[in-house]
């Protein structure tokens, strides 16, 4: 990634002269002055949006009301291009908000701070939030960032395709064969051999990291342990053989719908990926198709629910540390974070997720909050921002046929050291 390249090298130049105002940490929140500059993807560019934003601001204000925020709304794909502006111009952000796996190659480089002088600790974080996302906001021992939302992830099957495949909808697949085993009994096939109905969908049509970072945390393997990378292995390799033994074989490469939904929400596949949220609204899919829908983690040994989300980290540049602190704390609110998670579809990362106004709006979303304790996550590594789309194209190649699985996974691990 160039852009991310571009920010690595310029957080080890930059001295950010380029910052105007004078550091308001050690004075009194209510004389403090200067401008908080916040980075975040959270709130969509709608009325809405900068409406719940601007209740953030309005608590913020409470405790600093002599200071300005100056946000940036980015998106995921803007996030690191803005970071490397901010420094190239020295004044850098004083929160940033990044996702899951984004955390480590940038504490690495010294772009988050610690948090551990704010209280943040990872008792903290369990206590508070979600404390399976304790590793996704560490690097070497601390914590950088405080979770946000999570984006959680799930599988679905199709009760009346399972009975009509002989199969127990009440006993869905949980390891790696069983799997395999069921997806091809629920296949359906034209009398030309073309698949009319996919019997595991993906979810995406082209891209196979996180589902496969889910398989294979389900053999009880995680991604990356320590920062190193562990997949490399016989659980790796059963992972990555299962994917390319469904290929093409109970599921076309590339299959998506025009509205690029998963689809096993419309019926189009009998079992598969789904996200963090279904509507079962007449906007949505409807209440039959809700009611023909049967949710379910893997488990090849360990119980997973893949888990990505926001997380909001404090800029080791900043000049406004105390500020940016209060700051988080207002957007980690319970009232904030349910607004937050309402705009994006996704579960406020407090404790009690699972009674979340989002959690009890439809059937998936509590499943999925009811889960959150099980959370494994891609990336780990401090080079993982580089690595994704490596494993994307690399994975892809190996389930293709293109390149040899394990000669592939011996590659990725090389890259990741």
């Amino acid at each position: 990634m160039v852009v991310l390249a571009a920010v690595l090298g310029l957080a080890a130049s930059s001295c950010g002269n380029g910052v105007i105002d004078k550091s308001s940490d050690g004075v009194p929140p209510a004389e403090a002055t200067g401008t908080l500059r916040v980075l975040l993807p959270s709130f969509p560019p709608s009325t809405k949006g900068r409406t719940a934003f601007d209740k953030v601001v309005e608590d913020f204000r409470k405790t600093y009301p002599k200071m300005k925020v100056e946000p940036d709304f980015a998106t995921y794909n803007t996030l690191n291009e803005k970071m490397s502006t901010s420094i190239a111009a020295g004044i850098p952000y004083d929160v940033m908000v990044a996702g899951v796996g984004w955390i480590q190659p940038f504490a690495s480089k010294r772009i988050f701070a610690d948090l551990a002088p704010y209280g943040v600790t990872p008792e903290v974080i369990e206590e508070k939030s979600i404390g399976a996302l304790v590793p996704a906001a560490t690097y070497e021992g601390k914590l950088y960032a405080y979770p946000l939302v999570a984006d959680a992830r799930a599988a679905a099957l199709r009760i009346s395709a399972f009975k009509e495949a002989g199969l127990d909808p009440d006993k869905p697949p949980a390891n790696l064969e069983e799997l395999k085993a069921a997806a091809e009994k629920l296949t359906v096939r034209n009398s030309k051999g073309t698949i009319t109905r996919s019997g595991f969908d993906m979810a995406a049509p082209t891209s196979f990291r996180q589902t496969y970072t889910t398989l294979l945390a389900s053999t009880g393997t995680q991604l990356y342990v320590d920062g190193q990378p562990n997949y490399s292995n016989e659980k790796g390799l059963e992972t990555l053989n299962l994917l390319k033994s469904l290929i093409n074989k109970v599921q076309p490469y590339g299959q998506q719908n025009a509205a690029q939904q998963p689809l096993v929400l419309t019926g189009e596949a009998a079992m598969g990926i789904v996200g963090g949220a279904v509507d079962c609204s007449d906007k949505g899919i409807g209440k039959k198709n809700c009611d023909d829908l049967k949710f379910f983690r893997f488990n090849s040994g360990k119980e997973v629910e893949f888990v990505g989300g926001d997380l909001a980290s404090i800029g080791s540049r900043s000049r406004h540390k105390e500020a940016a602190w209060s700051f988080i704390q207002s957007l980690t609110k319970p009232s904030s974070l349910d607004a937050i998670a309402k705009l994006n579809k996704k579960l406020p990362a407090y404790k009690d997720a699972a009674n979340s106004p989002q959690a009890q709006s439809n059937p998936l979303s509590k499943f999925v909050a009811e889960g959150l304790p099980l959370a494994i996550y891609e990336g780990g590594s401090a080079n993982w921002l580089e690595m994704r789309a490596n494993f994307d194209s690399q994975l892809t190649q190996a389930v293709l046929g293109q390149k040899d699985p394990a000669k592939v996974l011996a590659n990725l691990a090389g890259q990741s050291r």
